[in-house]
Formats: structure tokens, sequence, C-alpha cells
């Protein structure tokens, strides 16, 4: 069995830590002026605001592999439900309180039983969820964001990506993520990945033969 101590540990060593928190630190920032009505904006996440991604993201800190093993039991196993639940229990009271929660956890290294490189994944992605919606421009930096692009190339674990990329080749027009064969997808590395995980907005940041069948599997 896995010890997981040491996999924290080798976790820090790789340096995906620091930027998970970078990331989350950068997001917390972002979203200090936004008044209480634009908290309401639909996310690029299906069916839910800017506001409860982020209470997801806070819930996705906060969330030990024992707790999130009892909320899966306590759920029956319905996994969206646990993700509901998860997300209610982080929401506070309102926008301010929804905010202070996750910063508080921009530091945090808790999390359910996910590798630290989807952590980071989650972030950046949801990250990009709650700005484009209220007109906020972040690329982050591309070699963290090449390293999500990359995990994301070859799982479908988190989220379905390997599979929506099928038949074609994804080239990044800001930094060295190039992935698959086939009808060529090139732009910028963010873009890439948030088609990859299902956002069809980004599509239109994007150039080339294979884009419209990526848009069409973004559905």
């Amino acid at each position: 069995m896995t010890d997981p101590a040491r996999t924290a540990d080798r976790d820090r060593a790789t340096g995906i830590w620091p930027s998970i928190h970078a990331e989350r630190a950068a997001l917390a920032a972002d979203l200090a002026e936004v008044t209480d009505e634009r908290w309401e904006t639909p996310s690029l996440c299906a069916g839910l605001t800017v506001r409860e991604v982020l209470a997801h993201l806070t819930a996705g800190a906060s969330l030990t592999t024992a707790r999130w093993l009892a909320g899966v039991i306590r759920c029956r196993f319905d996994f969206d439900k646990q993700v509901a639940l998860r997300l209610a229990e982080q929401l506070g009271a309102g926008p301010d309180e929804t905010l202070e929660r996750f910063r508080r956890v921009v530091p945090s290294t808790t999390r359910p039983p996910l590798p630290a490189i989807a952590m980071l994944g989650e972030t950046i992605v949801h990250g990009a969820d709650i700005r484009r919606p209220l007109g906020i421009r972040r690329a982050g930096p591309v070699g963290v964001v090449t390293e999500v692009a990359e995990y994301y190339a070859g799982t479908d674990m988190v989220v379905v990506a390997k599979g929506r990329i099928g038949g074609l080749r994804l080239v990044a027009d800001d930094g060295p993520f190039t992935t698959g064969s086939g009808a060529l997808v090139t732009g910028p590395t963010l873009a890439l990945v948030m088609a990859m995980t299902g956002r069809g907005a980004y599509c239109d940041d994007l150039e080339g033969d294979g884009v419209d069948l990526l848009r069409g599997r973004c559905g």
C-alpha cells in the first residue's frame, strides 16, 4: 500500500504543491473586487455559478481521503451527490464568506484520493471556469499549464480528456505542449486544456482543421 506521507513528500518535491498554492492565491486576488451580483454569473462548469465553482474548489482542498470515503458511502456511491454535498458545505452565507473560506485553504495540501497533478488541473480549469465569464484574463505560467495539459492528454480519470482528443493533433503556440496525431488543433496552452476538458467556449481561441470536431465533442 502507498504511504500517504511519502506520496505527499514526493508531490512537494516535484513542485506541484507550490504551483497549486500560487494558482489559488492568484484566483483569490482576482476575485477580491467582484461585486455581489456578479457572483451569480453562470460559470463554464455546467449548471454552476462562479460562486459555486469557488466553493467546489474549497471543498476539494478541505477533503481528506477518509472524509471523501465517508461521503461516498453516505451518498450511496452517487458521486455527483457527494460533490454537491461538499460544495454546499463550503458555500457560506454569502459571497464574502465563500471567498474567505477559499482564502483559508490557499496553502492547504489536503486532498481527496487524487494525485497532486489532478488537484493542480482542478485549480487551473475551475479558475478559468470562473474568470472567463467574469471577463478576467489570466493565462497562467506556461510551464505549469503545460504540466496540466500533459496530464490530461494521458488520462480520463477525473474528466474525459484523453478520449475527447482522439484522432487530433494538439499543438500549443505559446509553449512546448504537443500531443496526438490527426487533424490539427493549435492555440494557447490554456485554451487547449480547457477544450480538452469539455469547455467549448475555448474552441473560439483555437485554429486548425480539427477545431470543429473538438468543439462537437465538448457538448
